[in-house]
């Protein structure tokens, strides 16, 4: 059984994560949404929040699990015994990051793949934290994130 693991924070999912979920999950019999319990950072939204977020964006994907991890990328995907790494890309900036993290995870486990998915050109400047920022100062963002999350976004803020 192929598996590839998609992780993020999805603080909140937007439409550009669906993109990659949508596409990537053609690539593999299982793809899991990891989502990270980072430590370091303060989430607007709780984990289950987003987990319940992305099952309910997900619903319509049969071969989707969404569950949440901490520590290393590398030991999760061991558990789940999964082999690839899904990382959406927006523009060349996110390529520098990311490419350093796919070669320290091929460091980690040389069993490990990183691809590299664009995402839609239509949400190429989306990310989770525009979306609040947005939000925060009162603009729309209908049409970014889905529909549950847009309600639960402006009841936060």
């Amino acid at each position: 059984m192929k598996i590839g693991v998609y992780p993020g924070s999805f603080d909140p999912v937007t439409n550009g994560h669906l993109d990659i979920i949508e596409r990537g999950a053609k690539l593999f019999d299982k793809l899991i949404v990891g989502v990270l319990i980072n430590n370091n950072k303060s989430p607007l939204f709780s984990l289950e929040k987003r987990i319940e977020f992305l099952e309910y964006s997900c619903k319509g994907i049969p071969n989707i699990e969404v569950e949440s991890f901490s520590g290393l990328l590398i030991e999760f995907m061991k558990n789940k015994n999964a082999k690839t790494i899904v990382k959406g890309l927006r523009a060349v900036s996110d390529f520098e990051y990311e490419f350093q993290m796919a070669l320290m995870n091929r460091k980690l486990n040389p069993e490990i793949e990183t691809i590299f998915m664009m995402t839609n050109n239509k949400y190429s400047y989306l990310s989770s934290s525009l979306i609040k920022e947005v939000a925060k100062f009162g603009g729309c963002v209908k049409g970014l994130i889905p529909e549950i999350v847009e309600k639960e976004l402006y009841k936060k803020i």
